[in-house]
């Protein structure tokens, strides 16, 4: 990319992304220009979901199909299955520096992602029965999940409606932060580093290079 544009597209992103700096703009930049050509992709177009769920694996250390599948399409906010430049940004942004908030909406887009707005019974066995299989292979039965989500409901489902709005999430995370990623963790771990890049991805800090370039 050119200085020129890309200088222009550092300064459009710097109007609605707040949590980076200009510099760590360009790097993460940079950084997704690389893994894109690395991929076969194109710039314009971005980063495809096999791609991104590498990126998920290597970097941020998450290893659930399941999820890493919805935080993809928790960052394609245009739903074109590619995540864009300003995707990658916007979506690192919470990731790695987000507020408390921020990540409260983003766990639960993730947890429910069928355009809805509440996660079902039906999501919810789905994924406690798929986080339990993370834990240990050993197979689970249906009752006992369905136990379990019922135990769920009864301790998120504030409005008793059999389903979790997000004013119910926000209400129960914030009574107890643990249940913040109770269906499974789609939040990146403490400490994340991308080992063929100079910038180093660190969760709550991006560490420029010592001369300040990518």
């Amino acid at each position: 990319m050119e200085q020129r544009a890309l200088k222009k597209l550092v300064e459009s992103i710097c109007k609605t992304v707040k949590s980076f700096k200009k510099s760590e703009v360009h790097c993460l930049i940079n950084l997704f220009q690389s893994l894109v050509e690395r991929s076969g992709g194109r710039f314009d177009k971005g980063l495809d979901r096999n791609t991104f769920r590498g990126i998920l694996y290597s970097i941020f250390g998450m290893t659930d199909d399941m999820l890493m599948n919805r935080v993809f399409f928790a960052f394609d906010k245009d739903s074109d299955n590619f995540i864009n430049v300003i995707e990658w940004i916007k979506g690192l942004s919470v990731f790695l520096r987000g507020t408390f908030e921020e990540k409260l909406k983003f766990c639960f887009e993730v947890y429910y992602l069928n355009g809805d707005g509440y996660i079902s019974q039906e999501e919810i066995f789905d994924m406690l029965k798929n986080s339990l299989y993370q834990q240990s292979p050993e197979e689970e039965s249906d009752e006992g999940i369905s136990e379990l989500v019922d135990l769920t409901l009864k301790k998120m489902d504030y409005d008793n409606d059999g389903k979790i709005s997000f004013a119910d999430f926000e209400r129960a995370v914030r009574k107890d932060t643990l249940l913040l990623e109770v269906f499974g963790p789609c939040l990146p771990e403490a400490k994340v580093e991308y080992k063929y890049q100079k910038p180093k991805l660190v969760k709550g800090n991006f560490k420029e290079p010592a001369n300040n370039t990518c």
